[in-house]
């Protein structure tokens, strides 16, 4: 919803000395005017494009920021919460922490606190 910062282009450039191949959903060309809706063209390629990355991803890492709602997210998580392979971070402040906590220890999915944590992890499990 532009709220938050773009956590994503610093994953990107702390992963640049890595192999890892990144799915990013942020475009520079994203018009927030464009109706949601199924029969708008460049809306639904959008939500296509990020589901089957989505699908394809060997690690899905989600960052739920502080002072944003994420609705997305939130519906992102609740999807692949079963089976995937995902890293979470959602730090203090975020308005429905209490949810993420639950869904992440109840499937088991690795939770961190920090930014710096995640991009760790992400580190490590590509070493």
């Amino acid at each position: 919803m532009g709220a938050a910062e773009d956590w994503q282009a610093r994953v990107v450039r702390e992963l640049a000395d890595t192999k890892i191949t990144v799915f990013n959903p942020r475009r520079d060309d994203w018009d927030s005017s464009w109706v949601q809706s199924i029969d708008n063209k460049q809306f639904n390629e959008q939500v296509r494009w990020e589901l089957d990355h989505l699908e394809r991803a060997d690690l899905i890492v989600m960052y739920f920021s502080p002072g944003t709602q994420s609705p997305i997210t939130l519906l992102e998580l609740g999807l692949f919460a079963q089976g995937a392979a995902m890293i979470v971070c959602c730090p203090e402040g975020f308005w429905r922490k209490g949810n993420v906590d639950i869904v992440c220890k109840y499937y088991s999915i690795a939770q961190v606190d920090t930014l710096d944590e995640m991009i760790h992890r992400i580190k490590c499990l590509a070493s």
